[in-house]
């Protein structure tokens, strides 16, 4: 999985053919034709209103996708310049076993060294060892 390059109708189309869902009801959940659907498939990203529509449609949260390339690519803000605001806020540091697997996968195969990793994603030291010893294969 490429978090840093998302391409949202190639994912959807693959959730798709997994999940085996006839075409006929997915133009009519969507109440537009085949063609449109298959253009949806070559677009890189998606109306919000769109995208949540396709998760309820296959049962996937295709949303959280956006979310991991956000705690991975994001920079921290440090409190002092963040703003008040009346918008929920969310924990930058929530990392999914998809994720934790990206990051081990990238030390593995020489693309980044441990410290980068640890600079880079503000990961600390004393996580990624133990993530290290409970996921590497």
């Amino acid at each position: 999985m490429d978090f840093k390059n998302i391409h949202i109708g190639q994912m959807i189309k693959e959730r798709v053919s997994e999940s085996d869902i006839d075409i006929l009801r997915i133009c009519k959940f969507f109440t537009t034709s085949e063609h449109e659907i298959e253009k949806m498939y070559s677009f890189k990203s998606i109306d919000s209103e769109v995208l949540l529509r396709w998760c309820k449609l296959l049962d996937y949260d295709f949303f959280r996708i956006y979310s991991q390339h956000l705690i991975l690519y994001s920079p921290m803000i440090p409190s002092q310049y963040s703003r008040e605001s009346a918008l929920p806020r969310f924990k930058k540091n929530i990392y999914t076993k998809e994720i934790i697997c990206f990051i081990i996968n990238m030390i593995e195969v020489g693309e980044k060294t441990k410290t980068q990793v640890i600079e880079e994603y503000r990961i600390p030291k004393t996580t990624l060892h133990r993530w290290i010893s409970k996921y590497k294969p």
